[in-house]
């Protein structure tokens, strides 16, 4: 199974983020991290369901969302 890591820009649009190297991957979200080498193509269309159709590639820093951010799922009544 392949899970791919999506963002945000500071305006606010989604976007795939994409690593050439996998020393770039550490440098910007640190040692341990799972990845794969997949073709652009297949990510774009991975991706395109999602409605994200912009990738950003060899990002510097990729930020998380602290856990608290996360929208709620309203129970059921």
């Amino acid at each position: 199974m392949v899970s791919l890591r999506c963002g945000r820009l500071p305006n606010g649009e989604r976007v795939g983020i994409a690593f050439t190297t996998e020393a770039r991957l550490v440098e910007a979200m640190g040692a341990g991290q799972a990845w794969i080498r997949l073709h652009e193509r297949a990510m774009r269309a991975m991706l395109a369901p999602l409605g994200v159709t912009r990738l950003q590639v060899d990002p510097r820093v990729v930020a998380t969302t602290p856990s608290t951010a996360r929208l709620a799922v309203p129970a059921a009544v």
